[in-house]
């Protein structure tokens, strides 16, 4: 175990208050007390990065950048390795902080720690109707089904999930990391078997919608890079940490760089002005294994997103019980031990959310890249608070790593438009609850 470092050797400021920020749904909320191996420490780095967004995001970003978008993927995936960096850093400093909403309470103060919780939570609640829909489009495509068949099948997906989710189901990390593998092998079968199908003509005009639109459609593949958060505190599982953690570092890496930049490459190369679909890897399936491959990709989908959403909304269940305990016994001294009503809120909210944003996506309100947005600036929003505490409480090159990584964020925010109408709201809601306990 790597212990934290004297109080007396750092002068960085020290919320008292940080101590009280509970923790989010974690991969190391699965996994059990054994030493982590490096072998299975890179599987569980890898699951916490790997989801149901490579099913849709690679044609988001194609129809946003067209093959220009290729810049994005690489350039978010030299920044994830900035990210891979600083929360390991995080992690070994504070392995008792609370996860995120810890770190970004160490450097900037309990206030802000809570914003990121709550940020965090807005993101799920927000993001599992688009998971939902996500699965929804594989199997619509494959039944021929319109946008209103797509949105009656996110619905349906998300109902099934909150039941679990209500009945208290949780995945194991060995379920968690099935999925992974899952959705590892379906990405390797439509790439390498559809590659044969290429045209060098697909890649021109390479910035069709201008150089700008780069930024875009790394603002929207964001959303396949959140997940170190969720590994830090699983720094302190390790019998050698520092030597082990390099390694499961680099594999993790290596392993999302081959799958990222192959998908993103074969998408634009095989599919050209046809990857601004919402089924990529369907229609590269198809290419790959013949009809076979709609299916494929559609029961793939369906059981990508059940598990996913489960696994986040379960986790991010027992944080909202946790946050709203510490509301309670903020505004009326009271200890707020009734687990049950904060869960049952919570569940309650993304019901009603979830169907809101789906409805709206099924009259054709909004758009796929829209629904997004959303999740994605919240969970910016959190990397932001943990970059600038990261370069506030750090030191040695991972504070430096800290600076860019916070002003590529930043960059990314501002690509967010109106979409950062959610992040300013959490804020205003977690400035007013603490302002009402003041009194």
């Amino acid at each position: 175990m790597i212990e934290t470092p004297p109080r007396a050797a750092d002068s960085s400021p020290r919320p008292a208050s940080r101590a009280v920020i509970p923790a989010p749904a974690t991969a190391a909320d699965h996994a059990d007390s054994r030493p982590l191996t490096t072998a299975r420490g890179a599987a569980l780095y890898i699951g916490a990065l790997l989801g149901p967004g490579l099913l849709l995001l690679p044609g988001l970003a194609a129809a946003t950048a067209g093959p220009a978008s290729l810049l994005a993927w690489i350039g978010l995936l030299l920044l994830s390795g900035l990210f891979a960096a600083i929360f390991a850093a995080l992690g070994r400093r504070y392995p008792s902080a609370g996860g995120v909403m810890g770190y970004v309470a160490a450097g900037l103060g309990s206030r802000v720690g809570l914003m990121a919780g709550w940020s965090f939570l807005a993101g799920v609640v927000t993001g599992a109707p688009v998971v939902c829909l996500i699965g929804a489009s594989y199997v619509a495509e494959l039944t021929g089904g319109g946008r209103l068949a797509q949105a009656t099948i996110a619905a349906l997906l998300l109902l099934v999930v909150l039941a679990l989710a209500a009945a208290g189901l949780r995945e194991s990390a060995r379920a968690q990391l099935l999925l992974v593998g899952l959705l590892v092998v379906v990405v390797v079968v439509a790439v390498a078997g559809s590659a044969g199908s290429a045209h060098a003509a697909n890649w021109a005009p390479f910035a069709p919608h201008g150089w700008l639109a780069v930024g875009h459609a790394a603002a929207t593949l964001m959303l396949s890079f959140v997940g170190w958060e969720a590994v830090a505190p699983l720094t302190t599982q390790f019998t050698d940490p520092r030597r082990q953690l390099a390694r499961v570092v680099a594999i993790a890496l290596a392993v999302t760089s081959v799958l990222y930049l192959g998908l993103a490459i074969v998408t634009i190369a095989v599919l050209g002005r046809d990857s601004a679909t919402m089924t990529p890897l369907a229609a590269l399936l198809q290419r790959a294994i013949g009809p076979a491959g709609m299916v494929t990709a559609a029961i793939a989908a369906v059981v990508l997103t059940l598990g996913t959403v489960n696994a986040y909304i379960s986790g991010a269940a027992a944080m909202a019980g946790q946050l709203s305990r510490m509301r309670v016994a903020g505004v009326t001294g009271e200890n707020g031990n009734d687990a049950g009503r904060p869960r049952l809120r919570f569940l309650g909210a993304i019901v009603t959310s979830g169907l809101v944003l789906i409805t709206l996506y099924g009259v054709g309100l909004v758009s796929p890249g829209s629904l997004v947005a959303i999740p994605t600036t919240l969970f910016l929003a959190v990397y932001l608070g943990s970059m600038t505490a990261a370069a506030r409480v750090l030191r040695g090159p991972a504070r430096w790593a800290a600076v860019p990584a916070t002003i590529a964020v930043v960059i990314m925010l501002a690509y967010s438009g109106w979409a950062l109408a959610g992040p300013a709201l959490v804020a205003m809601t977690v400035t007013g609850h603490r302002a009402i306990s003041r009194r």
